[in-house]
């Protein structure tokens, strides 16, 4: 007898144990998609279709920052779009990664600090339906995340819109 209550005590404990193993775990991937989802909510880019063009429609993420995924040379990254930026900033880690070649060293100005970056040319720029070919850039070392600062040398080539938390982009012309 006391055998038996020894083990429904113990199945009980076990029970307990994995019911709130899993109530956090599920928590934990809740909050986990949530919080992303406040930092990049254009994790799944909109594109409306407008004339002859497609345009890609931002929300503002809660920092007040536009956030979304593209590519650069066929190379999956995240762009956050800064018009503050004369051009496309790529970490020293995503420049590796795709590929990119250094070119002449040159002095900028950043939030940081003035940095040395290297000029390189960028065959593709895609963020959603927009896609630029031949585009300035620089490679900055000194950027340890994962971020490309999508700047005017892409964005000069759009037609945008911002209202009320989004921005429009699209082609002009289109």
């Amino acid at each position: 007898m006391k055998m038996n209550a020894r083990f429904q005590q113990g199945s009980s404990k076990l029970f307990t144990i994995v019911f709130w193993l899993l109530l956090m775990g599920s928590m934990t991937l809740f909050f986990n998609g949530f919080i992303e989802n406040q930092q990049n909510p254009n994790r799944h880019l909109v594109e409306m279709e407008a004339g002859l063009g497609t345009d890609v429609v931002l929300q503002r993420n809660q920092a007040g920052h536009y956030v979304a995924p593209g590519f650069i040379n066929g190379h999956e990254v995240t762009f956050l779009l800064d018009t503050g930026a004369t051009n496309i900033s790529v970490p020293g880690g995503i420049a590796r990664k795709a590929g990119l070649k250094q070119g002449r060293q040159a002095m900028v100005m950043t939030a940081n600090g003035v940095v040395p970056v290297y000029a390189t040319q960028l065959d593709t720029v895609q963020l959603g339906a927009i896609k630029l070919q031949h585009i300035s850039a620089h490679i900055n070392p000194h950027m340890t995340d994962d971020i490309v600062l999508l700047g005017m040398s892409f964005m000069k080539h759009l037609d945008m819109t911002q209202r009320d938390g989004t921005l429009t982009l699209r082609l002009p012309g289109v």
